[in-house]
């Protein structure tokens, strides 16, 4: 539920433009020009005795006017009453009331003249009094003894107060008294009752009359209302009663309606035009008449017609003539109905067709003054000029007086005057102002030059020219400074000289000048206007559902012109939102925390800007669980039956689907509430099933899309007679739990199923197929009942019966029970085995007599075990399985065998008491079959053309194994494989060395076992071989340090990375931005002297090598010494030094050597052990006692190798399970293995713990890794 409004401020504009239009201008107040009225007190003044008198009468004109006045058609001079004073500058008179004269002294009628030398303006004639609120007059109130049923009328009668008073009804403690369609206020203040009860009696009805004027209450004495029946009639009230009210009471009868107002058939009523149309018809009868309103011959005037007072009032605003007719109220109860029929007829006023206007005109021109009214009955129009009749007044012979219009030629300056023209008819009177001004005047233009006028796109644009002149200009509009003139349709050009563009757009911005020209001369003003882009909301307030206590939040994303500044305003129902911080307000949402009802209503986001207004709105309903029903009440209570009736609680928004009706047995289990029923939520009468013997209550819970309400509070209680069980206990088993018993059991009845005091249960048996009588014995307080002695597993006829003080339940029916089972005597014969495969057998059996089960015959149990692998010929513990068969099948399946097994079973039958015998072990083997995985798979020693292999042999060989298969391709750097290479190894052998393979290149590995039967399943890893020369995988230049003298410095520096790398120097002015210079260095170096540099200078310099990528060091700073007197020597130009630098050279390179010997031995470095012990674990090798053998740790490793990427110390790079399908190195679905035993990459599957077969062997180091370290 949402809607958009928007209101452009210029179409609002439009209006105010429109409604300023007139056909004469108005004179500027530089200029001469005769007086007008602006402001006097309205016709009818009512003042407050206690204030001053104030009577306004204000005027404009050229030269200003003085001003007088007339009381009562006579001259007042004000000057000889010390009471009163005449404003400065103005003729508002004040009337100082506060030196004890009384207001009444100043009634009457008064009228103000303003004059110049040009003419004379008028007032209305301004009628005052003293407002008035009189005291009630004291009276005697005798109490009114009404009967119960009759109608009451309580009279007001207020006194007559200036203005009528406002009438109330309240008690002794001012609190209003209760109305209704069957007591209410009438139009003249008296208190109607259409039937009187009992509860009306009291002594404190009183009637106050609020003056707002003076701001009084006066009261009236209170009432006293006693309403008797005939049934409470007492001496007192007798007393008071004559023999007929006595004698003729007869008790509360209903009656059809009579009208207490209007009385009669028919009335009439005259309203005016305009006013509020108020008719009322108030009835008496019993029961209390309901009130309708027609308009004969016609329909009642839509948006203008109210009901008030229960209907009893018909209220219609704003009246015309049309509305004059007969209208017709009609009071109806069950017992009839009675009318009345008001004739209305609506009269009028005088009110304007066409009022006069100010006549500006220059010498020699003509014009009209033209005065049009109407009303009922149609008024007369007269003139009068300068305040006196036109008839009286001196003549002009420039004016002609034709009935309602005023008729000028050839005006000349001294044809200036003020007109007034008067209608009236019996109703009341108007009376207008109008000058004719005789000026000659060039135009001028009275809207400022440049005014900036700021419009929406795509709404009217009204430009504003203010001129006068006279003769009266004529307006020209263009576009620009010297554009030409504007024409056409695209343009409405108005007579006081508005330029309005209807659909204004972003090209309309720009200059617009308008010109002014008479006769006199010409003028022009140039405004500005700017078209701006709407405000929109883009993101609108949505309808939302919320459940309290939840938040709701609504959101009004806007757009706007850059060059508007928006304001955004929330309104809750058109009103401001609550105060309350749940309320939160952000840039372009509202959002309300934790939601009550009270937050139900209709939220509208307004955005505001100087020139428009847009608005969305949404409605938030808050929905909840119903309310708790409410007023449960019991009827037609019969000995099976009752009828509950119930009040719908609140629905809070969301309809009510059902009604669960529950009950309490407050004799046999107080305070439990157990369900009855449930109804649709429509439904708010259900009848109900009883039970005797039971103390009910009921209560009802309400349902809804939300949730459950509270249950309502409990009915009354309903006790139901006793009677005879209606039913027998239920569930009646018999089944022995020794051979030679026979237990008899059932469900006890519910105390609500007992249907009365002392219930108790016949337990009847007798043995089946047999001819004997039934035995019997009657229990209490007992679900069971055990008989001893029966035979072993016999049937028997079994019954249970309920009964109570009052009788039996019917009869119930039979069962069949067995006593007692004892174990099976017979075991299973012939049983034989037959081998299907390596993993499942068939077992058959023959059945055994029935007659040995000696009990429900449950099934056949099969055990079977394991004795030993005939692959390991080693005994282990031994666990025996068992298979149950259910019913008499002679036959079964065994799965899940081991292949290459000698195995044993046997069979027994099982009975409910257990089992019997076991048949003779039969002995079976199973066949061979294919082995599992190798338990392991390890790759180590890698070399530049070489890998060691080696492995564990199945966990699970399922026979003898043959041979083991290894496959092998390598993989490029594009994940590509290469051809796959297959060997077949011997059965005994554990390890492998693979030679003549390619330096530095990935391989991966498939490796299986084999057996007579077959391949078993894969296992496969990866590895590396090395590379030509083990260099660091990272290389870099650091601690590049400076040693500087005066022209020149010796750079040094650390190489980590390749051989052969050829370096160069980059320095410069440290500071500056010209390009690095650079030095070549020769050979391997590390270490560079730069010479040629300027003594005190700061440097900035750095390392690089070629051929590594662009590969730099750090920056490093340096600063030359200051230039010295003597001349330095030259250290790097010294013997000495240059020998010093070669020993170090050599140095170096003899470790280098060393240690290339070292890693090819295999040896260890302390620093490599340093780095594994904090290595982090992607990059320590797997060990297999961790879990995680044969497993990568990372996702990311079945990528290609980065560079500077470390590999373990085996080179072997072990990958996850899920990673080892063919699809991830680039052969897509054709290079994928089927899973069917030729190829599976997982072998991390439950193992048995075997003993160690030298997987632990310490493996030598990675040569990458032992340079690693030492570098």
């Amino acid at each position: 539920m949402m809607k958009e409004k928007s209101i452009s401020a210029s179409k609002a504009s439009l209006v105010f433009f429109l409604c300023q239009m007139i056909s004469a201008l108005d004179v500027p107040l530089d200029l001469s020009q005769p007086p007008t009225i602006t402001q006097q007190s309205p016709k009818d003044y009512i003042v407050d005795p206690r204030e001053n008198i104030v009577i306004q009468c204000e005027a404009k004109g050229k030269p200003p006017p003085s001003f007088s006045w007339t009381r009562n058609g006579t001259h007042f001079d004000i000057d000889k009453d010390a009471q009163v004073t005449m404003k400065p500058n103005s003729g508002t008179l004040v009337v100082n009331i506060m030196n004890g004269v009384k207001a009444e002294a100043y009634e009457g009628v008064y009228q103000c003249t303003a004059r110049n030398e040009r003419g004379a303006a008028i007032s209305n004639n301004i009628v005052i009094r003293p407002s008035r609120s009189p005291l009630w007059t004291k009276e005697k109130l005798e109490p009114n003894h009404v009967r119960e049923g009759d109608s009451l009328v309580l009279n007001c009668r207020p006194p007559v107060g200036l203005p009528p008073p406002i009438i109330f009804w309240m008690d002794n403690a001012f609190q209003r008294l209760p109305q209704s369609e069957r007591v209410s206020q009438g139009l003249n203040g008296d208190l109607y009752f259409s039937n009187v009860q009992p509860e009306d009696t009291r002594e404190d009805y009183i009637c106050y009359a609020r003056f707002n004027h003076t701001q009084t209450i006066q009261q009236k004495q209170p009432i006293s209302v006693k309403v008797f029946s005939m049934d409470s009639l007492n001496d007192t009230i007798a007393a008071n009663l004559s023999d007929t009210d006595i004698y003729g009471a007869k008790p509360v009868t209903e009656r059809p309606p009579v009208l207490l107002t209007p009385t009669g058939s028919t009335s009439n009523k005259v309203e005016l035009r305009g006013n509020v149309l108020l008719l009322e018809c108030i009835a008496a009868g019993l029961p209390t008449p309901v009130i309708r309103w027609i308009k004969e011959g016609g329909e009642l005037p839509a948006n203008r017609t109210f009901f008030e007072n229960f209907k009893k009032t018909l209220k219609i605003i704003d009246v015309s003539e049309a509305d004059s007719g007969n209208y017709k109220c009609t009071a109806r109860n069950t017992l009839g109905s009675t009318h009345h029929v008001i004739s209305v007829t609506v009269k009028a006023a005088p009110y304007w067709i066409t009022a006069p206007r100010n006549l500006v005109l220059s010498p020699g021109e003509d014009g009209t003054l033209i005065c049009r009214a109407n009303g009922n009955p149609k008024p007369s129009i007269s003139w009068l000029t300068n305040g006196v009749p036109i008839a009286i007044a001196p003549e002009d012979p420039s004016r002609k007086v034709d009935g309602d219009t005023i008729i000028f030629s050839a005006v000349q300056e001294r044809s200036s005057a003020v007109y007034q023209c008067n209608a009236s008819n019996e109703y009341g009177y108007l009376l207008a102002n109008a000058f004719v001004n005789v000026l000659a005047e060039p135009p001028r233009i009275l809207t400022p030059a440049n005014k900036l006028y700021q419009v929406i796109a795509d709404s009217p644009a009204l430009i504003d020219c203010a001129y006068f002149g006279s003769p009266k200009p004529e307006i020209e509009w263009f576009r620009g400074v010297k554009g030409s003139i504007l024409r056409g349709n695209e343009y409405v050009f108005h007579d006081n000289g508005t330029l309005e563009i209807p659909v204004a757009q972003k090209d309309s911005t720009g200059t617009y000048t308008c010109v002014a020209r008479n006769k006199l001369g010409k003028t022009q003003n140039e405004v500005q206007l700017e078209v701006k882009d709407p405000t929109m909301i883009i993101k609108q307030p949505q309808y939302k559902v919320i459940q309290r206590s939840a938040q709701a939040s609504f959101e009004c994303v806007i757009k706007h012109d850059p060059t508007l500044i928006p304001t955004v305003i929330w309104l809750k129902d058109n009103n401001e939102l609550p105060d309350d911080e749940r309320f939160l307000v952000g840039k372009d949402n509202l959002t309300i925390m934790n939601v009550t009802d009270k937050d139900d209503g209709t939220y509208t986001c307004i955005v505001n800007t100087t020139l428009d207004s847009v608005s969305a709105s949404a409605v938030l309903t808050v929905v909840a669980r119903p309310n708790p029903p409410l007023d449960l009440e019991l009827t037609g209570q019969l000995e099976r039956s009752i009828e509950l009736s119930w009040v719908p609680g609140e629905e809070n928004n969301s309809p009510i689907t059902n009604f669960v009706i529950e009950y309490e047995d407050g004799l046999h289990e107080p305070g439990v509430w157990h369900y009855q029923t449930e109804v649709p939520g429509s439904q708010t009468t259900v009848q109900l099933k009883l039970s005797p013997y039971v103390n009910y209550s009921f209560r009802v819970i309400a349902v809804n899309e939300i949730g459950r309400s509270q249950p309502s509070e409990p009915s009354e209680q309903y006790l139901t007679k006793s009677a005879n069980p209606d039913e027998n206990p239920s569930n009646v088993q018999g089944i022995g739990s020794e051979p030679d018993n026979l237990v008899i059991t059932w469900e006890s009845l519910k105390g609500f199923q007992s249907n009365g005091p002392g219930l108790q249960y016949k337990v009847s048996w007798r043995q089946k197929d047999v001819d004997d009588e039934w035995t019997s014995v009657v229990v209490a307080n007992v679900s069971k009942y055990i008989v001893s002695g029966t035979p072993t597993f016999v049937p028997y006829e079994i019954k249970v019966q309920a009964l109570n003080d009052l009788g039996y339940a019917p009869e119930p029916s039979e069962v069949i029970g067995h006593s007692g089972e004892d174990l099976p005597m017979v075991a299973p014969g012939n049983v034989q085995v037959h081998v299907i495969n390596s993993t499942l057998a068939k077992v058959h059996w023959d059945p055994v007599p029935l007659k040995s089960v000696r009990g429900h015959l449950q099934g056949y149990k099969v055990y079977y075990w394991k004795v030993q692998s005939l692959s390991r010929r080693s005994k282990r513990h031994v666990e025996k399985k068992i298979l149950t068969f259910r019913g008499n099948k002679t036959f079964g399946m065994l799965p899940g065998l081991e292949p290459y097994s000698s195995y044993k079973l046997n069979v027994r039958v099982v009975n409910g008491k257990g089992e019997g015998p076991a048949s003779p072990d039969k002995v079976f083997k199973t066949p061979e079959g294919v082995p599992s995985p190798p338990s392991f798979l390890k790759i180590t020693n890698p070399t530049l053309d070489s890998l060691t292999l080696e492995w564990g042999s199945p966990t699970h060989p399922n026979g003898v194994l043959t041979s083991y298969i290894l496959k092998f391709q390598p993989i490029n750097n594009t994940h590509e494989l290469g051809p796959l290479v297959e060997i077949r190894i011997p059965a005994n052998e554990s390890s492998l060395i693979l030679k003549n393979l390619n330096y530095s290149t990935r391989y991966k590995f498939y490796f299986n076992a084999q057996t007579s039967v077959g391949s078993g399943s894969q296992i496969t890893e990866e590895a590396v071989t090395i590379m030509d020369e083990v260099q660091p995988l990272y290389p870099r230049i650091r601690n590049v340090t400076t040693a500087a003298a005066e022209t020149y410095a010796n750079i040094s520096w650390e190489y980590e990375g390749p051989d052969h790398a050829n370096f160069y120097v980059e320095y410069g002015v440290a500071g500056s931005k010209e390009d690095w210079k650079k030095e070549i260095v020769n050979g391997s170096r590390s270490f560079f002297v730069l010479k040629g540099l300027t003594p005190g200078t700061a440097y900035k310099v750095r390392v690089g090598a070629e051929g590594l990528s662009g590969f730099r060091s750090s920056e490093d700073l340096f600063e030359t010494g200051p230039a010295m007197a003597s001349r330095q020597v030259d250290i790097a130009t010294q013997g000495w030094f240059i020998g010093l630098m070669c020993a170090v050279a050599l140095l170096i390179l003899i470790l280098l050597i060393v240690c290339f010997i070292r890693r090819n031995k295999g040896g260890k470095y302390p620093v490599k052990e340093k780095e594994d012990a904090h290595a982090d674990p992607e990059i320590q090798p797997m060990k297999e006692d961790d879990g995680t053998f044969g497993e990568y740790s990372d996702a990311e490793d079945h990528k290609p190798l980065k560079k500077g990427s470390r590999t373990p110390s085996d080179r072997t790079v072990k990958k996850e399970d899920s990673d080892d399908s063919l699809v991830d190195y680039g052969e897509g679905v054709n290079g994928q293995f089927n899973e069917d035993g030729s190829f599976i990459g997982q072998y991390s599957g439950k193992k048995e713990k075997e003993p160690a077969e030298g997987n632990e062997s310490s493996e030598a180091p990675s040569p990458v890794n032992a340079m690693n370290s030492f570098v």
